[in-house]
């Protein structure tokens, strides 16, 4: 479901990416696919240095169909950053990805605290982290870092996801990733 990144998926996510439907909510914008090919470059050269956690998102067959990120890793913690191309939403790609995404952050990499930071006009994203039972609206409980992203205006909801509560989730629940059921959910 998830592989590190690698240049050889750069044609088919630069495609995913350009989707006008998908374009606007993506971190890493490329205007052009050479652009592209330099961005998941410099993507794979920070990931070695510690300064992120990229994998690209596959289907059944292993098609690159997105990316999930972990962007600007601080003290244990960092901001996540998903997409998915516009063929893939809807089709219950997304709750899979992330838990194959935490198991890795939370029980391999030593990551304490994912956080989400989501436009408001972004309602696809909303609903999708909401229907997560361990993601906290954090916009009260993290008001100086909710500030600190809306300093400009009022832009973002703030989410928060603690390795305990995802942990406290994952065993009470098992992990999804096994149950092919929930492939059509999302």
């Amino acid at each position: 479901m998830l592989k590190k990144r690698d240049l050889h998926d750069s044609h088919t996510l630069f495609e995913l990416m350009t989707h006008p439907d998908v374009f606007p909510f993506v971190r890493q914008k490329a205007a052009s696919y050479d652009e592209f090919l330099f961005i998941t470059k410099q993507t794979i050269e920070a990931e070695e240095r510690g300064e992120l956690i990229s994998r690209t998102i596959l289907d059944e067959w292993g098609t690159p169909i997105g990316t999930i990120n972990l962007f600007d890793i601080e003290e244990n913690a960092g901001f996540l950053g998903t997409w998915l191309g516009k063929p893939y939403h809807g089709q219950g790609y997304n709750s899979p990805a992330k838990e194959a995404f935490f198991q890795e952050l939370f029980y391999e990499l030593g990551i304490e605290t994912v956080f989400m930071r989501i436009r408001k006009v972004n309602i696809r994203s909303i609903k999708a982290a909401e229907k997560l039972p361990y993601v906290i609206k954090a916009n009260e409980s993290r008001k100086s870092l909710y500030d600190q992203l809306n300093a400009n205006e009022d832009v973002y909801d703030l989410y928060e996801i603690p390795k305990d509560m995802y942990t406290l989730h994952f065993l009470r629940n098992g992990s999804s990733q096994d149950d092919s059921s929930h492939l059509l959910e999302a």
